[in-house]
Formats: C-alpha cells, structure tokens, sequence
C-alpha cells in the first residue's frame, strides 16, 4: 500500500500542478489585457478590480484543488459521503487538521501529501499575487 499511496499522491500533486499553472497563466493573461479598460473605468483605482480578481483567480484555483483530492476521498470510498471528504480536505489542504476527520493508516501518508500540495500552492498563489500587485504598481509608476 505504501508504494501505491506514492503513486495517487504524485498524480494528484501533478493535476493540481497543472491547475495552479493554466489558472495563474490565464490570469496573469487576463489581468494584461484589462489594465487599459481598467484605468479607463475606474480612473484612480483601476489596481484594485485587477487585484481582486487576481486573488479570486488564486482562491478560485485552490478551491478546485481541494475538491479534486475530496473527490478522489469519496471516490476511493475512504470517508463516507461529500461533506466530509470536503470539510476533510479543506482542513488538510490548508494544513488546519483539526484532527475531528481523519483517515485509516491505508490512506494517511496521501493525507499528508495533500497537506504538503496545499502548503506549496498556497505560497505560489501568494507569490503570484504579491508579483501581480508589484507589476501594477511597477506600471503605475513607470508612467508618471
């Protein structure tokens, strides 16, 4: 089981990889396009609109991850229903554990990998933000 548990941890590492990339390469695109239509319809705030939908773009790619490891938690039958595969890996993903659910040794070493996963992505998303923020401003100040 132990060699197993590698196998599904590393494929669902590498789908939420790729999650976290096309989200982050599509906002990034989408974000370029909408600074001019930005500036124009909210004049001296146009950052924060690009802002916001860079860090709904970022939560929304989080959000799509954990539902991906608590389907396949529901899928392998190892928590009994949605909710709790859900609220399951929302708390490992974030690395909360509340330890209130928790699964049986055949399945704990992917827990950890999703807690792992979550810790890495989530400071890429806040790179990702933090250089969004730094190229507006960057770009702001270059005009002036």
């Amino acid at each position: 089981m132990f060699f197993s548990q590698l196998i599904i941890g590393a494929v669902l590492i590498c789908i939420t990889v790729i999650i976290q990339a096309v989200t982050l390469d599509y906002l990034i695109c989408c974000i370029d396009r909408s600074k001019n239509t930005a500036r124009l319809m909210f004049k001296r705030y146009w950052k924060i609109p690009l802002l916001v939908s860079a860090v709904l773009g970022v939560f929304l790619s989080i959000i799509m991850q954990i539902w991906i490891w608590a389907l396949f938690y529901l899928f392998v039958g190892v928590l009994p229903d949605f909710e709790e595969s859900l609220y399951f890996s929302t708390t490992t993903f974030t690395t909360v554990g509340y330890g209130d659910v928790f699964l049986g040794k055949d399945w704990r070493l992917v827990s950890a990998f999703q807690s792992a996963n979550g810790f890495i992505l989530f400071g890429w998303g806040t790179a990702f933000i933090f250089e969004v923020m730094s190229k507006l401003y960057e770009d702001d100040s270059n005009e002036e």
